[in-house]
């Protein structure tokens, strides 16, 4: 839906994105400030879990802590980052995973590039240092079957007790990755019926 502004006389019509509709305003971070920012301003906050784990627990727990009610929100209400990858089998969805993983070692060896296909990622050559790295920065991460999926999601959510999951998943293949959310939708049916 697009609102279109009044203009003078000759002037061209543009569009106004999201012009005269309440869209829901998140603070999303990765730090303990984005955390106490949003509790301070009484909005809703998403931390980046996917790619930067390290303050993800303090910072829900400072964010619930600090929390002061606004216009907005009356109570904290919080979301987290995931990767998910889900596949028919534990296996297929380690070797999709491959990608991201590959991903996040060329940026940490300063040469950013495109994803990569599974097929073209040798991943003998990898570093114990960049498996540290990758280990570390894909923390939070659920890569397998249906059950696998439905197993760590339920783990995740233990774990930080947030309202909703922002899933992100980077699969080379367009259809692997259309499967992978076709299987985490199921699994999350599965999940809501329990």
């Amino acid at each position: 839906m697009a609102y279109f502004q009044p203009v003078a006389p000759g002037q061209k019509v543009r569009a106004v994105p999201g012009a005269g509709l309440d869209v829901p305003i998140w603070l999303l971070g990765s730090s303990l400030y984005s955390a106490e920012l949003a509790a301070r301003m009484g909005l809703p906050f998403a931390f980046a879990s996917h790619f930067a784990p390290d303050h993800l627990l303090a910072a829900l727990d400072a964010y619930r802590r600090d929390f002061e009610p606004s216009d907005r929100l009356q109570a904290p209400h919080a979301m987290a980052a995931i990767n998910v990858v889900a596949a028919e089998s534990d296996e297929e969805a380690r070797r999709l995973f491959t990608s991201v993983q590959q991903q996040f070692i060329n940026v940490r060896r300063g040469v950013p590039g495109r994803l990569q296909d599974p097929a073209d990622i040798d991943t003998s050559v990898w570093t114990p240092e960049d498996r540290a790295a990758v280990s570390h920065v894909l923390h939070y991460a659920v890569v397998g079957s249906p059950s696998t999926v439905r197993t760590g999601l339920g783990r995740f959510l233990q774990l930080t007790a947030v309202d909703e999951l922002m899933v992100t998943a980077h699969v080379f293949d367009h259809e692997a990755r259309k499967r992978s959310f076709a299987i985490l939708s199921g699994v999350r049916a599965t999940m809501t019926a329990a």
